[in-house]
């Protein structure tokens, strides 16, 4: 299904991709914030939710693959923020 998407984005399935990914960032963010993430990874937390917004704003502009690759580095470091914030994980270099 994917491969099929990716040769045909123009035909639409830019959204589709778009959503999918923008599923699995929000709910890292979520379990970011549940974990005490904003609090305890500040740094990683608030990178993982303005790339949320930065993907949502993409999309709002049918932009897919920046909004694509903003979906994944907020899943990215939400999941760091949540590992942290759970004494998972270091803090990246600052």
């Amino acid at each position: 299904m994917i491969a099929g998407c990716l040769s045909f984005a123009a035909s639409g399935c830019g959204p589709v991709l778009y959503m999918v990914n923008l599923s699995g960032a929000q709910h890292a963010v979520e379990e970011a914030r549940q974990a005490g993430g904003a609090q305890r990874a500040p740094y990683e937390y608030h990178f993982a939710l303005e790339h949320l917004h930065k993907a949502q704003e993409f999309a709002g502009t049918a932009e897919y693959q920046d909004a694509l690759d903003m979906a994944s580095v907020a899943e990215d470091y939400g999941n760091r923020a949540r590992d942290i914030a759970r004494g998972r994980g270091h803090a990246a270099p600052r």
